[in-house]
């Protein structure tokens, strides 16, 4: 598989670019002040993963890993169950039970990240 697999998770981290440079994001930055890394795989958890860096610090997102020490907590999710989360339709908790979502770093961290951080998707 190749690096140009288009995956859902690609037009949702777009939008929350976009969201982050709102009023709304600077809210987000504020409230939260934390980095997550997150790891997106097209189907198997662990392979041919695409990372992002969400960072409620800076307020900025983009492609690639952390380079500044260590992130806050970093996510592994599957493109669909990243999908499911984000839009609300898997509870966090669950998905982590189920090991739909793996997370690495502070719990506390982690448990601040919630759907409410994404935009509401205008058209999935």
């Amino acid at each position: 598989m190749s690096d140009s697999t288009t995956m859902k998770s690609d037009a949702l981290m777009e939008q929350m670019k976009l969201h982050i440079s709102t009023d709304a994001g600077k809210e987000l930055t504020k409230k939260i002040g934390l980095v997550y890394q997150i790891n997106i795989a097209p189907k198997k958890l662990g392979f041919n993963e695409k990372s992002y860096v969400v960072d409620l610090k800076k307020g900025e997102v983009k492609e690639g890993i952390y380079e500044d020490g260590k992130p806050d907590a970093t996510f592994s999710f599957t493109d669909e169950d990243f999908m499911k989360i984000a839009t609300g339709k898997m509870n966090p908790q669950i998905a982590f039970m189920r090991g739909a979502m793996k997370i690495k770093g502070s719990i506390s961290a982690a448990q601040k990240f919630t759907p409410d951080i994404f935009p509401k998707p205008s058209k999935m």
